[in-house]
């Protein structure tokens, strides 16, 4: 106990100093926001995968989807690295940096209010964006606490609290250049972590292959009979549910408010394509090694909910741990508490911003191709943008408060609250933003039509009992968004194309 609790207060006081040291580069809406838009290609890449993967994904979905798939929930990670960190990276990467560059746009709903000439749309967008990203930060912090309850035996009440206090001191203070430091640290600590972890997950099941023969040997869900096999195979179970689980936590990423703002604040192109690289190789070996440990988790005896009877999903992967060395366990702490802290970080930020830019300090900005030299305009006083500085910092307190009281009585697992998030999010904004960036013929009433979709869809989906899962409820949502954008973008009236040129200048 004595190892736990020195490791997290050493991790947590560097985690805090970091904060300290980077304050003074938050005083501006630039600085706190985008880091000066000059951040480098190893820290983006890092801050784009810790903020990626949370305990979200290291105890909700790799226990969830491990147990439900085996072995063959690997392929979420290696989803997870080739489409959302590699192909993200490539697709939107370059036209990101242009493009929110050239229109001077800070946050997703910014662009588009300003790439679709529609303010209402930045409202729009930001009430969504506001609203879904609470209950992917009940997720993180529902994850995270189990893991400290298993590590340190403190109850599950507590665990959220504390770290909702953590996370708003630590994020208050620097801003986005504090979140970017430390998420490199803190995705240092995640890539050693997760090949200790599962090196003595391995040992302790006889070495990889006993522990593939053992799993081998399990009989599939309502079969009373061992020897199935499924749970060892390549596609398990279920392979249709497992595209699902891919699509929705793989292609998400491009459609994530928190996710693509990394791009804003990117240094240059060069910078891009070395992030591209670090930031793939990072995500086979945190997502690949989660999914590969939680495909393991029928080996041990799984926890039923007392409440409901069924295996309490959540608290799979920490009963796989909680035999581990002490040693390991303070790591594994510190591995969930690293992934945790940046993604929580990233969505506070990313929330708060949202809320003081695109609906209390709403900008008037002149339209790309109203102004005579193709930019905005939009000189604002030192006074003002500290302020604005302030009331980001207020609602990052009111947004963790919000998340927190979630948290405390999450309303399902840990999946499902982010399939609900991711779903919602992205099939609204997916589709827009990557054809916008791309397509000059995209229209004002196809972003409106998407964000209805993707959010209607979400939201019925939830209030009629979830009669599609909430997971593949998601991934409808965002492939369902390409066509509608382009059906819509046929049958609508056009946008201004002097204005639309004006805009795409930015690429030549």
């Amino acid at each position: 106990m004595i190892i736990k609790v020195l490791l997290t207060l050493i991790f947590l006081a560097v985690m805090i100093g970091v904060g300290l040291y980077t304050r003074k580069q938050a005083s501006s809406v630039d600085g706190f926001v985008l880091g000066g838009r000059a951040v480098g290609p190893w820290l983006t890449a890092f801050a784009f995968g810790t903020s990626y993967f949370s305990a979200v994904v290291f105890v909700g979905y790799a226990g969830q989807f491990g147990w439900k798939y085996g072995l063959s929930s690997a392929w979420i990670g290696i989803g997870n690295a080739v489409i959302g960190s590699l192909l993200a990276w490539i697709i939107l990467g370059k036209r990101t940096k242009l493009m929110t560059q050239h229109i001077e746009s800070r946050t997703m709903p910014d662009f588009f209010g300003t790439r679709f000439s529609d303010q209402g749309l930045r409202v729009a967008a930001s009430i969504i964006a506001f609203v879904f990203l609470i209950p992917y930060t009940a997720g993180v912090y529902s994850g995270i606490s189990r893991l400290f309850e298993m590590g340190f035996n403190i109850p599950y009440e507590y665990c959220v609290v504390i770290m909702s206090i953590l996370t708003a001191v630590y994020v208050i203070l620097g801003g986005y250049k504090a979140t970017a430091m430390n998420d490199f640290i803190q995705g240092i600590i995640m890539l050693f972590g997760i090949v200790a972890v599962i090196a003595a997950v391995l040992s302790a099941q006889g070495g990889l292959t006993e522990a593939v023969n053992k799993l081998a040997l399990l009989p599939a869900d309502g079969a009373t009979e061992p020897g199935s096999g499924m749970f060892a195979t390549w596609f398990g179970p279920d392979p249709w549910g497992l595209l699902g689980v891919i699509i929705l936590t793989s292609l998400g990423t491009m459609g994530l408010p928190q996710m693509v703002g990394k791009f804003y604040s990117i240094t240059d192109e060069a910078a891009i394509k070395r992030g591209t690289v670090i930031s793939t190789i990072f995500a086979f070996i945190v997502a690949g090694g989660c999914y590969f440990l939680g495909g393991f988790g029928r080996l041990y005896d799984p926890v039923i909910n007392p409440a409901t009877g069924k295996i309490a999903f959540d608290s799979i992967v920490p009963a796989m741990l909680v035999t581990l060395p002490d040693v390991l366990i303070a790591l594994v702490v510190l591995l969930v508490l690293s992934a945790s802290m940046s993604t929580l970080a990233s969505l506070v930020l990313t929330s708060s911003s949202t809320m003081t830019l695109d609906l209390i300090y709403r900008d008037k900005k002149s339209l790309p191709g109203e102004v005579e030299d193709g930019t905005i305009d939009d000189i604002v006083s030192e006074k003002v943008e500290r302020r604005k500085v302030v009331v980001m910092r207020v609602l990052i307190m009111f947004f963790i408060a919000i998340s927190l009281l979630i948290a405390l009585n999450p309303p399902t697992f840990i999946a499902q609250l982010m399939g609900i998030s991711w779903g919602a999010l992205a099939g609204a904004f997916l589709a827009p933003f990557m054809l916008g960036l791309y397509w000059r013929g995209v229209t004002t009433a196809s972003v409106w039509a998407c964000f209805i979709w993707g959010v209607g869809l979400t939201v019925i989906n939830m209030l009629a009992g979830n009669p599609i899962n909430p997971i593949n409820c998601g991934a409808i949502a965002m492939v369902g968004g390409f066509p509608v954008v382009w059906i819509v973008s046929l049958l609508s009236p056009k946008m201004n194309r002097q204005q639309v040129d004006k805009i795409f200048e930015c690429y030549k």
